[in-house]
């Protein structure tokens, strides 16, 4: 049985590389537990909140300080591969297109610290310094994004696991030493401090790509390239800046109506869900998006998604049931007993990220064939849906309806996703389209 397993492992290329990524898995969820009960120690949930404005900011900083570029990357590393000059032409493109935005974003963050402070945070808190240091630490994030996303693009997964493996084990240590010293600010802080350790680890682990950037010139700079980046660059801006104001503004909606307390359980009941999404999301980062950009044909798409979905989802769901009956454990354990009002959040959370899992799938399609005008459309639908149900599920049914709403905007963006690729998931082979429009 165990010579089985391993052989079917093995010969698997999806459940080799979801064997390799669940160590590193493992240890991201027990770096968050730790982190999770010193904030809940020496924070509570009204500090959790203000953490969760700020990493809505930080994240919506880092995706435009690389143009969104980091999946373009992976695309067509992995498509060029074996071609040195076209490789030579993104790297060359790539560069100087986030080094343009770079220099921007950057001085942009840092002198503009207290406006976007003000801005995003409803108390007296002054977390201006914290957004200047985001400046400084921008361009560390940009280059080690790029480094990952050629090591992906190459399919070099046991090398991405093994660097984040040891930045994991650093940056628990950072958070534990922060936390345990300076409380929120130390918490702020880490989460800043963990990206400097991740880019020099990196730079030392991945130091045979420089042959990579040594391809870099500014004569290589293609204009077909910026145009084929530009449609990466408009998906991914357009969901870092839009996903995390309407993430702010629930936020501060429930701190409003419920206070900061309560939007702190929303918070942590995000930080949970966050943990045991960590599985999926990441094992369809490093396997969907080469896999989906290597296909042509929509027999090959149906095939991945379909071998995703009775290989992966099977596991996930179990997994899922068993954290729905070990809740209080959990909240318990990852805080702490004035987190309890969480368990009522667990149900429609769960529900809701099971459909969102089965959801990022297929939408990771558009990524992969530049859908634009697709993804656009249905992340604006996707977006509104999320605002407008959860608006109206929280007036009603107060803290619960935001993970109410949760679960009903993701069933809709479902269902979206199934009424467009229809024929290419159920339609006859030899009608189906070879390539997406």
């Amino acid at each position: 049985m165990k010579q089985r397993l391993k052989h079917l492992i093995n010969n698997n290329l999806l459940l080799k590389i979801a064997s390799i990524n669940s160590v590193s898995v493992a240890l991201r969820i027990f770096s968050g537990l730790i982190t999770s009960k010193l904030l809940a120690i020496f924070i509570g949930p009204n500090g959790l909140a203000y953490i969760g404005n700020l990493h809505d900011v930080i994240n919506s900083g880092k995706a435009f300080s690389t143009l969104g570029l980091g999946n373009g990357i992976v695309k067509y590393v992995a498509e060029f591969r074996d071609n040195i000059i076209e490789l030579g032409k993104i790297v060359s493109t790539v560069f100087y297109c986030i080094l343009g935005a770079l220099i921007i974003i950057s001085l942009f963050v840092y002198f503009n610290a207290q406006t976007l402070n003000d801005i995003i945070f409803t108390s007296d808190n002054d977390y201006a310094y914290i957004i200047r240091f985001l400046g400084v630490v921008l361009p560390l994030y940009a280059f080690k994004t790029v480094m990952f996303s050629i090591l992906n693009g190459l399919s070099r997964f046991k090398q991405i696991l093994h660097i984040t493996i040891v930045a994991q084990i650093i940056g628990l240590l950072l958070n534990v030493l922060l936390i345990w010293k300076f409380q929120l600010k130390g918490a702020l802080l880490s989460i800043l401090i963990v990206e400097i350790v991740l880019f020099l680890i990196t730079l030392v682990s991945a130091s045979d790509l420089w042959k990579y950037f040594r391809l870099i010139s500014l004569k290589k700079i293609a204009v077909v390239h910026i145009k084929n980046l530009g449609a990466f660059t408009i998906m991914a801006l357009f969901s870092a800046t839009v996903l995390p104001l309407v993430s702010v503004f629930i936020r501060n909606y429930i701190i409003d109506d419920y206070g900061e307390s309560q939007a702190g359980f929303w918070v942590a009941m995000q930080r949970i869900s966050n943990y045991y999404l960590m599985f999926v999301t990441s094992l369809i980062t490093l396997y969907i998006l080469p896999r989906f950009s290597q296909i042509n044909t929509s027999m090959g798409f149906r095939k991945e998604v379909f071998s995703f979905y009775k290989t992966i989802v099977p596991l996930f769901f179990v997994g899922l049931v068993i954290i729905y009956f070990l809740r209080s454990f959990i909240i318990n354990l990852v805080f702490d007993k004035d987190f309890q009002p969480v368990t009522d959040l667990f149900l429609w959370q769960l529900l809701g990220d099971f459909i969102k899992v089965l959801s990022l799938v297929i939408s990771y399609q558009f990524i992969a064939k530049k859908m634009v005008w697709h993804y656009i459309i249905v992340e604006t639908l996707a977006i509104a849906t999320i605002l407008v149900t959860s608006i109206i599920c929280i007036d009603y049914y107060g803290l619960i309806g935001v993970v109410k709403a949760h679960f009903v905007s993701y069933l809709i963006h479902f269902a979206i996703l199934l009424f467009i690729f229809r024929k290419s998931l159920f339609g006859k082979f030899n009608t189906l389209k070879e390539n997406h429009d």
